[in-house]
């Protein structure tokens, strides 16, 4: 028998999985939370495990368009709206706590990721997080932008609590 040298799992040697973080979120027993970051859109999905991992729904920033968002998808203020919108939508479907699973992306105080997060926490979802991370009110708000970002934030944040009422 060949004593050759043993390789790790393929997604770990692609960079795609951090099996030790998988397996801590998977132990809490709560659906996660998986936010992505495209080169043009952030999604969202909340996911299961039980025995396998099942996507119960998604949301991604494509679909803020139907809110009157007609700026970038995957900036500031879109990841926020993204996970504003998001969290109502698992409050809708009984959903009241989770995890927040980021992949194996790098952490950085302040960026979308928290923005996402944050969203999610004004919707009423229960996700476990420290308060320090998130980005500032006037980045959320994408005052560093533009000057009217802000009122279109705010209409389409309107627009968004009267659907989902708040």
């Amino acid at each position: 028998m060949a004593g050759g040298k043993v390789l790790p799992l393929k997604r770990r040697r692609e960079g795609k999985t951090n099996y030790k973080k998988r397996l801590s979120l998977l132990k809490s027993g709560k659906p996660r939370v998986v936010v992505r970051i495209s080169n043009n859109y952030i999604t969202l999905q909340l996911v299961e495990f039980n025995g396998t991992d099942k996507t119960k729904f998604s949301y991604t920033s494509k679909k803020l368009s139907e809110f009157g968002w007609d700026y970038s998808k995957k900036n500031l203020p879109a990841a926020y709206l993204t996970g504003l919108v998001f969290g109502f939508i698992c409050k809708k479907n009984k959903i009241e706590e989770g995890i927040f699973d980021i992949g194996v992306k790098r952490v950085t105080k302040g960026n979308r990721l928290f923005s996402v997060l944050k969203g999610c926490l004004d919707s009423g979802l229960k996700i476990p997080c420290s308060t320090d991370i998130f980005p500032s009110e006037s980045r959320i708000r994408g005052e560093h932008i533009s000057e009217d970002i802000p009122k279109k934030f705010d209409e389409v944040k309107k627009n968004i609590l009267d659907k989902y009422g708040k």
